[in-house]
């Protein structure tokens, strides 16, 4: 059975009506353990962007297998086993910059989301909200152990905001 993968959607920055543009959001699935619902997590991650409170630009969320997450935390950051979710920045150059803002990609394991929503008493959907939130955010530039908290303050406040 071949991964599902979403198409890119554009929704409107309507923050600054004057600046109107297009958020790109891609939400591919790369793992078969469990059925993810692409269209539904785009709509999510772009109502994500549009409360971040600033750097807006596209993203790429991928669903992946443990073995496929083990596998990246070991190459880009140099530690054995799996993790909930990695983020990587994107590096743009002007040029590509033009064709839009891309903050870059971020990665969640579905077996990891399932074992931490079963800890923490949470449906699937909403530990892979908070881990879709919580990547996106560090996209944005944010980095809890390195901020003195302001990162988690900050998500705090926007799982209120989005209901998570």
């Amino acid at each position: 059975m071949p991964a599902q993968s979403g198409l890119a959607v554009c929704f409107p920055n309507l923050r600054n009506l004057r600046n109107l543009w297009m958020i790109m959001i891609e939400v591919v699935n790369r793992q078969r353990k469990v059925k993810v619902d692409v269209d539904h997590w785009e709509t999510f991650a772009a109502k994500v962007l549009q409360v971040l409170p600033s750097h807006t630009g596209g993203a790429t969320i991928a669903f992946v297998s443990d073995r496929s997450m083990r596998e990246l935390n070991r190459l880009w950051r140099h530690k054995h086993g799996t993790t909930d979710v990695l983020s990587f920045p994107a590096e743009q150059d002007e040029f590509e910059k033009r064709e839009g803002v891309r903050l870059g990609d971020v990665v969640i394991s579905i077996e990891q989301a399932a074992r931490q929503a079963k800890d923490n008493d949470l449906t699937l959907d909403q530990e892979i909200a908070q881990l879709i939130l919580h990547g996106l955010i560090h996209l944005c530039g944010y980095d809890h152990s390195t901020d003195d908290g302001e990162m988690d303050r900050l998500e705090l406040r926007l799982r209120k905001r989005l209901r998570i």
